[in-house]
Formats: structure tokens, C-alpha cells, sequence
């Protein structure tokens, strides 16, 4: 399965970084327990294919939301409902017992406590399970080795709290099947399914705008690249062949159709734009990067600015035109409109 796998976790969706390389793949689930007070509460589950959300929990009908055709991978009905009843009974069990014993742990309302939990792919393998708990944002407490080990910047709470949880080996048994043996099953299996939605390539539109003025006789030039997929792409300032090191790349962050954008700016004198462009490399183009040349851009902003004033100065003329015309229409001496 591994080897068939190889060619999809090229084009994965996962992180990438700057050179448009490839991080780990991971399947991971997050829950959040909000405790607003001693009554009131709020659990939210969700789970993730790298940054792609893939599940969702229905707290109505305590069942599992399938949000993409092949969310289910290749599990069974029967391994569903197992997993339905994980999160329905077991795992809400576990932040009601954290809700009672607030005290005990000197949790201090509101609180909230965030579990990722998950499993990795890196080069074609299974290279690890991570399940982590955080409390109020901050790392409090890890799974590892069939145990709980508190982070050493959470304090005696912290291994308090693991003190707790470690008095019950057959649940920590449990939890160590599900990350070392279920998560990598299933990633597998949804990696498969959803081939044909993870290979697509979606070809990315670029464009150039000012920014704000970083300071007098300065220009902040900004390169818009959307609607891309996979993730990784390579957008850099370039004078001819050569980098701009002054490159600000801003966050991959993602459209409403799965896509993703990225903006690139650049800080130059007024005088030092021309000869700039902006290059654009993305698996889907083809090798056939997209460039973008600064004056041209500027060009086009003369000829739209040369285009709308004679347009507004018609416009106006026209309007007082007509205006002269329906006053010179109304009868002499008449005091009506």
C-alpha cells in the first residue's frame, strides 16, 4: 500500500515551505472543551487530512460528518460506529471527569482544554502518533509510550493531572492502539479514496497592486497569487534572473473552493521599480512560470486613468448640457419646473 501511495504524497496537501518542498502528512483530530462554568459547557471535534478539513461531529446526533465523498477511507460501517462511539461516550466521558475535578486540577473558570491527536507520513512511511493536551492554550500534558508525561513548563499541575490519568493502563492501552495502529490504517485507506481529489492541479491567477507607502518617495509592490492547489508554490521578486532578497512572502491561506492564496510583497525606492517582476512557479503550470513585470502593470494603470478622466469630463458636460437645455425649454416667465 506504501508503494502505490509514493506518487500521491508528491502532491499532498501538506504545509510546504518556501521552496514549495513537501512537509509530513498527517491525519489528526482536534477536540475543544470549553467550560464557560460549573453548568455550562461546549466540546467541538473536527478531523484533519494536513490542513484539509475531512470530518466533523453532529453534537445532535452524536455522529461523525463525512465532508468530502471519500471521508470514510476504506474503514467498514462497523469501524465507524466504533469510532461514533469513541468520541460520543469515551471521549466525552473524559472531558466531564476533567469537568468535575477542576478543582482537584486548579483549573480556573472559563477554561478551555484542546487534544490534538494523531498519526504522520513522511517520505512514504509511518514516521510517528502524537496525541498532546493543552490547557488554556499552552502545552500541559503528552502521550507517550503507553503513558501520559507532563510538559516541565506546566508544573505540578501538570503531573498531577498525569498521576490521574496513568491509574488506568487498560484506557491508556486503548489510546495507544488507536494512534499506533488505527490512525496509520486509516490514513493509509483515505489517501487512497480521495486520490483523485488530492492529485488534482489547479492552475494559480496572478496580479500586481500598490500597497501602502512604506515612506516618502517609497512603494510597497504586492504580488496576488489565488486559486492554486496543491499547496506549495514559489512567488519571489525578481530583477531579470535575479532573487530579490527583500521578499516578504505573507501566510498560504485558503479560499472557500479549497484553493489557496498567497500575497508577496516588495519595499523599493520610487525610482528602482522598473525591471522589477514577479515570478510564479507552481507543479501545475507545467514549468511554464507566470511573470508579471512591474511597468506593465503601471502602464496599465495610465491607460485606465487616461480612459476614466475624459469619460467623467464627458459626463459632466453632458449633464450640464441637458440641464441648460430643460431650462431654456420652460415658457418665459414661468415660475414652474
Amino acid at each position: 500500500m506504501l508503494f502505490l501511495l509514493l506518487p500521491l504524497l508528491a502532491v499532498l496537501p501538506g504545509d510546504g515551505n518556501a521552496d514549495g518542498l513537501e512537509e509530513p502528512v498527517s491525519f489528526h483530530v482536534i477536540q475543544i472543551a470549553s467550560f464557560y462554568n460549573h453548568s455550562w459547557k461546549r466540546y467541538l471535534f473536527s478531523g484533519w487530512l494536513s490542513d484539509l478539513q475531512t470530518h466533523a461531529w453532529d453534537r445532535n446526533s452524536s455522529t461523525i460528518i463525512f465532508l468530502w465523498p471519500w471521508s470514510r477511507g476504506n474503514f467498514s460501517n462497523g469501524e465507524w460506529k466504533e469510532l461514533e462511539m469513541l468520541f460520543g461516550i469515551r471521549t466525552i466521558q473524559s472531558f466531564e471527569e476533567i469537568h468535575r475535578s477542576a478543582h482537584e486540577f486548579q483549573f480556573e473558570y472559563p477554561f478551555e482544554i484542546q487534544v490534538t491527536g494523531g498519526c504522520k507520513l513522511h517520505s512514504g512511511k509511518v514516521s510517528g502518533s502524537f496525541l498532546r493536551l493543552a490547557y488554556q492554550g499552552s502545552d500541559f500534558v503528552r502521550f507517550q509510550n503507553n503513558s501520559w508525561l507532563p510538559y516541565p513548563v506546566a508544573g505540578n499541575r501538570a503531573k498531577h493531572f498525569c498521576k490521574v490519568a496513568n491509574r488506568n493502563q487498560h484506557e491508556n492501552d486503548i489510546t495507544h492502539s488507536l494512534l499506533s495502529d488505527t490512525c496509520p490504517r486509516f490514513i493509509l485507506g483515505l489517501l487512497d479514496a480521495g486520490k483523485a481529489y488530492l492529485q488534482r492541479q489547479v492552475k494559480p491567477e496572478a496580479w500586481l497592486s500598490h500597497g501602502p507607502s512604506p515612506g516618502p518617495d517609497h512603494l510597497q509592490l504586492v504580488c496576488h497569487v489565488s486559486g492554486f492547489y496543491p499547496k506549495p508554490v514559489w512567488v519571489k521578486w525578481m530583477r531579470g534572473e535575479q532573487e530579490q532578497q527583500g521578499t516578504q512572502r505573507g501566510d498560504i491561506l485558503p479560499s472557500a473552493d479549497g484553493t489557496w492564496y498567497l500575497r508577496a510583497t516588495l519595499e523599493v525606492a520610487a525610482g528602482e521599480a522598473a525591471g522589477l517582476s514577479c515570478r510564479v512557479k507552481h507543479s501545475s503550470l507545467e514549468g511554464q512560470d507566470i511573470v508579471l513585470y512591474w511597468e506593465h502593470h503601471s502602464s496599465v494603470g495610465l491607460i485606465i486613468l487616461a480612459v476614466i478622466v475624459p469619460l467623467l469630463l464627458l459626463t459632466g458636460l453632458a449633464l450640464w448640457f441637458r440641464k441648460r437645455w430643460v431650462r431654456d425649454q420652460q415658457p418665459k416667465g414661468s415660475g414652474h419646473t
